[in-house]
């Protein structure tokens, strides 16, 4: 499969492209040459043209660089996450049902570790706040959240019979009307609407980044805010959280001592609440945003940039990760240890880890094993972290894996890749 070939595929049906493909055991890799192709007035997205050329580049670097593992995990068994504009009704019920699924199943945490888990899908929110401070704006925040979303697709898959995969939300193809896709228009088959509008805090009149009291963002309210009142979601309860949240009129949890390690953990039952705002997918989660953070020269760039930049959020840049939850923003979205408590996490961090497998695949012989940050969150001081460095999901999933086995989607205890 010569370079020119592949350009004119990608082109023509950048879907198609990433599913199987027979390769030659040429080791020729794509890179962000293909854009140069890319007609101005396309309709193409230029993050998914980079996209379907690393789906080709990681089969060729696993091919060659791993025929071991390739011949568990190839072409032919992989599985392939797709977005949730492109699953048919039947394909969106059934994941709904499943994630209802989770919601009535009994948790797996023992009360004296988490007295408010009402479910099974708390002990994946719970986890999460647990790891909080380990996990984010750590050098194992990727490889974590992999790991996280993978162990809740197959908690789906096992104890709720569903048949599927995660879907994603494709941040750029919506980043002008993210209340119009079909993942938030409060459909049947979405993962509900927009909050109340009218049914917001009275005192509150913008989100602060990184707070409310010190704010180098104001993200303005959109027309929501209130309850989620439509779509298959809209009787949610979140039964975790908050720690932090500029979300006023959220009762405060009864854990708020840092020191016993329960923060959060209480019970404290409430709607879910959403705050639907373009205007922040708009300015950081468009295509041009997302395609220069997949020209990052190196890991560094690249995990400063997702998160709002070396000095976080200043000269007015959130970064895709932050942006990306504050495009639902509300209760618990706008809290970034207690978010997934909002079943959409799940569709924002499949994306987060789709343009992370991007990134990876763009140049894969020199970023499938590229990690960069601390083991504590925004500590400079802390020990680095290393690819031998252990990961575990608490009681929200068994077993311990290394961040060097969460590092391809092809590798360790993974079969997946991205279309």
């Amino acid at each position: 499969m010569r370079i020119a070939a592949v350009v004119g595929a990608i082109l023509l049906a950048p879907e198609a492209f990433a599913a199987p493909q027979n390769l030659t055991a040429s080791e020729e890799y794509l890179n962000y040459s293909v854009l140069d192709t890319t007609p101005a007035s396309s309709n193409v997205l230029q993050a998914d043209v980079l996209a379907s050329a690393a789906a080709i580049n990681q089969q060729i670097y696993q091919s060659i660089n791993d025929p071991t593992q390739w011949r568990k995990c190839n072409r032919n068994n992989a599985i392939y996450r797709r977005e949730w504009a492109t699953f048919s009704t039947s394909e969106k019920k059934a994941y709904i049902k499943a994630v209802q699924c989770i919601s009535k199943l009994p948790s797996k945490t023992p009360k004296e570790k988490c007295p408010g888990c009402q479910n099974r899908y708390d002990d994946f929110v719970a986890t999460h706040i647990n790891q909080t401070f380990s996990i984010h704006n750590t050098g194992n925040f990727l490889a974590w959240h992999r790991y996280f979303t993978w162990a809740y697709e197959q908690t789906l898959r096992k104890e709720c019979s569903y048949k599927g995969y995660q879907p994603y939300y494709n941040w750029p193809r919506w980043a002008s009307n993210p209340a119009a896709s079909p993942a938030l228009d409060g459909s049947a088959t979405s993962m509900g609407g927009n909050g109340l509008e009218g049914d917001r805090c009275t005192n509150q009149t913008f989100y602060g980044i990184p707070t409310q009291a010190q704010p180098l963002i104001k993200i303005p309210h959109g027309i929501g805010g209130g309850c989620v009142n439509s779509g298959p979601f809209r009787d949610w309860k979140v039964n975790l959280g908050p720690v932090f949240t500029d979300v006023t009129c959220t009762p405060a949890n009864p854990e708020i001592d840092f020191t016993n390690g329960l923060i959060g953990l209480g019970k404290n039952t409430r709607c879910l609440r959403r705050d639907i705002s373009k205007w922040t997918s708009n300015q950081w989660t468009n295509d041009q945003q997302v395609t220069k953070l997949l020209k990052s020269r190196d890991i560094k760039t690249f995990w400063y940039d997702m998160q709002g930049g070396e000095n976080p959020f200043s000269n007015n840049f959130m970064g895709v990760h932050t942006a990306g939850h504050f495009t639902t923003g509300g209760d618990p979205g706008s809290d970034f240890v207690t978010s997934p408590g909002d079943p959409w996490f799940f569709f924002h961090h499949g994306q987060i880890d789709r343009v992370w497998w991007t990134w990876q695949n763009l140049d894969p012989k020199k970023r499938v094993s590229a990690i960069y940050g601390t083991v504590f969150l925004a500590d400079p001081t802390a020990a680095n972290t290393t690819l031998n460095d252990s990961m575990n999901l608490g009681y929200a999933y068994p077993g311990t894996i290394t961040i060097k086995d969460a590092m391809s989607t092809l590798a360790g205890p993974f079969c997946y890749a991205y279309i």
